[in-house]
């Protein structure tokens, strides 16, 4: 399997390192904001994320460790103010439970570096699979699709 680089390291779609990375090396790695959100669980201003209102074809990976996530086929205008999907590739996302804010509500977690990606919720289309993952711009990045 091919070698790239994403944010600096050196990384196969198959390396379980990640999980077993330093908060320090990702404070090197990442900005500021994608730390705050991506490995400390934070949430971007709804509305501003680059991918909120972008319809281009293509995968969206994980804006730490560049695994595929969503494909720009599952993406819909949900108007929450973040990117919304109706599903993720199977097996490339993990949920937790996140009893935070005073609700409850399922996170969803890159299943390679255990990021922290948004949420998940059953208010999405009924037509399809009736999920809305609610997702922050600056945990992705974008492959347009070739």
């Amino acid at each position: 399997m091919k070698n790239e680089s994403h944010n600096g390291f050196i990384m196969n779609k198959n390396d379980k390192d990640f999980k077993n990375i330093a908060n320090e090396e990702w404070r090197k790695k990442l900005t500021p904001e994608q730390y705050r959100v991506l490995r400390e669980k934070g949430t971007e201003t709804p509305g501003t994320g680059k991918f909120y209102k972008s319809f281009e074809k293509g995968m969206y990976v994980c804006g730490a460790c560049g695994q595929e996530l969503f494909s720009s086929e599952t993406k819909f205008d949900s108007d929450c103010g973040w990117p919304s999907f109706d599903r993720s590739l199977e097996g490339n996302v993990e949920f937790r439970n996140d009893d935070s804010l005073g609700m409850r509500r399922t996170e969803v977690l890159c299943s390679n570096c255990k990021s922290h990606l948004g949420h998940v919720f059953d208010d999405g289309p009924k037509e399809t699979t009736g999920k809305r993952f609610c997702i922050n711009s600056v945990s992705l990045n974008f492959k347009p699709q070739k």
